[in-house]
C-alpha cells in the first residue's frame, strides 16, 4: 500500500460536504486531482461535526467519505502530547487550534509536504523539522 502524501484539514472538508458552501466546488475539482485517501486526525473530524452538526446529509458524507477511503484517521497518542504543547504556544498569537497543531505534527511524524487547506495565512506560518511548510492545495486565489 502507497503512503497517502495529503493531510486534511476541516475547511475543505465541510465545502466538499456542504454543497452550500462558497467553497464547494472549487475543493471538490481539487479532491479529484489528489491521491486518496487524504490523511486527517480527530481534532479535524471533531471540528468538521461541530460546523456540521445542522446537516443530516453532511454529517452522514463524512462518516461515508471514511468507509468508501476519501480520508483516513492517523492515529495521534500521548507520546505526541509535548510537541503539540510546545507548538500551540509556539503559534499562539496566530491563534493555532489543537487541529492545525495535529496535522503538523503529522506532517512532521510522517515526512509528508501537503495539506489540503483553507486556512492559507496560518499553514503559510507553520514550520516543523528544520524549517519547513507544507505546501497548501488548493492554490490560494489571486
Amino acid at each position: 500500500m502507497r503512503r497517502p502524501d495529503v493531510l486534511l484539514d476541516a475547511g475543505p472538508l465541510v465545502a466538499i460536504l456542504s454543497r452550500d458552501d462558497a467553497s464547494h466546488e472549487r475543493c471538490a475539482t481539487e479532491l479529484a486531482h489528489l491521491r486518496v485517501p487524504l490523511i486527517t486526525c480527530w481534532p479535524v473530524v471533531t471540528e468538521v461535526l461541530w460546523l456540521l452538526r445542522g446537516d443530516t446529509a453532511a454529517v452522514r458524507g463524512l462518516f461515508r467519505g471514511f468507509a468508501e477511503g476519501l480520508w483516513a484517521l492517523a492515529p495521534i497518542g500521548g507520546e505526541a502530547l509535548p510537541w503539540l504543547e510546545a507548538f500551540l504556544e509556539r503559534y499562539r498569537k496566530l491563534g493555532a487550534q489543537l487541529a492545525d497543531a495535529c496535522l503538523v505534527y503529522l506532517a512532521e511524524r510522517h515526512g509528508m509536504d501537503t495539506v489540503f487547506s483553507l486556512d492559507y495565512r496560518n499553514f503559510s506560518a507553520y514550520r516543523y523539522g528544520k524549517n519547513k511548510s507544507l505546501k497548501i492545495v488548493p492554490a490560494r486565489r489571486q
